[in-house]
């Protein structure tokens, strides 16, 4: 009998003498680990990746088409040769993926001038172009804006003065105002409801661009901007800068 109540008792002490005590954090410490010249490169990692590389720079460093200048983004006051190509590839690679999946077109394009990360240089267009103009995963995005909206839309080109990229779209600016402005070569409505493609940064009020937040309706085509840009530079032969005087002062 006294073989069987041993154990229990201390099993009953054990249990009854465990406290849980409270876990603080005590320190958080970072080391800076160096990436460039001085850090010995192992070989046989080395080799592994050598044949994938090759590889990936290959397929980056193919011609894709050509440009007779440079493609820039600050090459014109309201509007860019890089900004205006930008802009058109979307309208021209995004639209009829946006018809197909829904049956309405998109009316005209915004993008924003700080989004293009690089210049093109006259010559060989590459894919690895694309990637160092649009180094981010930003898609393209279809928002349907009221009238209204797209009134606080040309009133923000206004105010900022800046070569956004815009295609499908003119306006003039006179004494910080806008005039002229044409949609699908038509006056702009107030009255009438506009599909407008911009990137799912923008959309979500990057670059303060908060008439975009909350459209009427919202439409992803899961669409990467740089992937059109590689599809249309695969599918065609040379490109020619273009300045058309599409956002612009008035005389």
């Amino acid at each position: 009998m006294k073989k069987l109540i041993l154990p229990l008792f201390i099993v009953f002490i054990g249990f009854t003498s465990c406290k849980k005590e409270k876990t603080t954090l005590y320190k958080i410490e970072a080391h800076q680990l160096k990436t460039d010249s001085t850090v010995i490169e192992k070989q046989s990692i080395s080799n592994f990746i050598k044949p994938f590389k090759q590889k990936l720079n290959n397929e980056l460093d193919a011609v894709l088409c050509t440009t007779s200048s440079d493609l820039t983004k600050k090459d014109g006051r309201l509007e860019s040769s890089m900004g205006n190509l930008m802009a058109d590839i979307c309208y021209t690679q995004g639209n009829p993926v946006f018809k197909k999946q829904t049956g309405n077109v998109v009316d005209f394009v915004l993008l924003n001038h700080g989004g293009i990360r690089s210049a093109i240089p006259k010559g060989n267009i590459t894919a690895r172009n694309a990637f160092e103009v649009m180094p981010f995963e930003n898609e393209m995005v279809i928002v349907e804006l009221s009238g209204k909206k797209v009134n606080e839309l040309l009133i923000y080109l206004t105010t900022e003065k800046k070569a956004h990229p815009i295609a499908n779209i003119t306006l003039q600016i006179k004494n910080n105002t806008y005039q002229n402005v044409t949609i699908n070569d038509k006056p702009f409505d107030h009255t009438k409801n506009y599909f407008v493609l911009t990137s799912d940064y923008l959309q979500q009020g990057g670059d303060h661009m908060t008439f975009f937040k909350n459209p009427i309706s919202i439409h992803k085509i899961d669409y990467k901007i740089r992937n059109a840009l590689i599809d249309y530079f695969k599918n065609t032969t040379a490109i020619t800068p273009n300045l058309d005087n599409r956002f612009s002062y008035a005389n």
